[in-house]
């Protein structure tokens, strides 16, 4: 977070994060639709418009007061640009885990969990991480439950009290 106590602006970083085609792009394009928030997406996508590095967006509030500026990013799922997500994921102030719910992918979801933990090993419980279970209209979706108890027994060794489960 950075406190722009001249320009009376907060600025905060949340970056979506999850397993390859989860809907993380998706997501923050509907929701910005939605609400008619932000600037348009900047993406880097590779030639299959897949993300390349990270998509990009600022969504701003203001009051009276101040300013608030939500810098929100996409991780790259890609494993050719595995390295990108470690760069894109410093600084962060809050993370939204997208979850891909159809159960042919289960693993992959499991994956990038585990994969989001390496991460953060020591810093974990100091982020805010909302999960969002992408894709629960479809047919063939695995139940919610069965993931948070799975993911749990990974993150013993954290506190829960900064998860917020969004079923």
């Amino acid at each position: 977070m950075i406190i722009d106590h001249c320009g009376k602006t907060i600025s905060i970083k949340i970056v979506y994060f999850g397993p390859a085609f989860s809907g993380k792009t998706t997501s923050i394009k509907a929701l910005f639709s939605h609400f008619g928030k932000g600037e348009p997406l900047h993406s880097i996508e590779c030639t299959v418009n897949r993300t390349l590095f990270f998509d990009y967006v600022i969504v701003t509030f203001q009051n009276q007061e101040r300013r608030l500026k939500l810098h929100i990013y996409t991780t790259t799922d890609q494993d050719l640009y595995f390295v990108t997500r470690s760069i894109t994921l410093r600084a962060v102030d809050g993370i939204i885990f997208v979850i891909d719910s159809q159960k042919e992918v289960y693993e992959r979801n499991l994956a990038s969990w585990k994969e989001r933990l390496s991460y953060f090993r020591e810093t974990l419980k100091n982020i805010p991480i909302i999960i969002a279970f992408n894709k629960q209209d479809l047919p063939k979706k695995f139940n919610p439950t069965l993931f948070l108890n799975e993911i749990r027994y990974y993150d013993f060794q954290i506190s829960f009290s900064n998860i917020i489960f969004k079923v």
